[in-house]
């Protein structure tokens, strides 16, 4: 399954998401603060959707009460 997600409150633009059978396959983060992102796009591959909610799901930015992780936890939230 694909996705593609507009996150909020952050400063990426666009999250697009794969996952086969409850396990993430790609990430590819549009915006936002580069290097960081691959890095989380890089380790939650191969990840289940569901372990990588639970790691991402709260992290907030600054005094933001969102992150662009937070954001792709909400993004695949979407693929449970």
């Amino acid at each position: 399954m694909k996705i593609s997600y507009r996150p909020r409150g952050v400063c990426s633009r666009l999250m697009n998401i794969e996952a086969e059978d409850g396990v993430i396959k790609s990430v590819e983060v549009v915006g936002g603060c580069n290097g960081n992102l691959k890095g989380i796009s890089s380790l939650v591959v191969d990840m289940p959707v569901k372990e990588a909610i639970s790691r991402l799901e709260g992290i907030t930015c600054g005094d933001k009460p969102t992150s662009c992780p937070d954001q792709l936890a909400q993004a695949l939230k979407q693929l449970t």
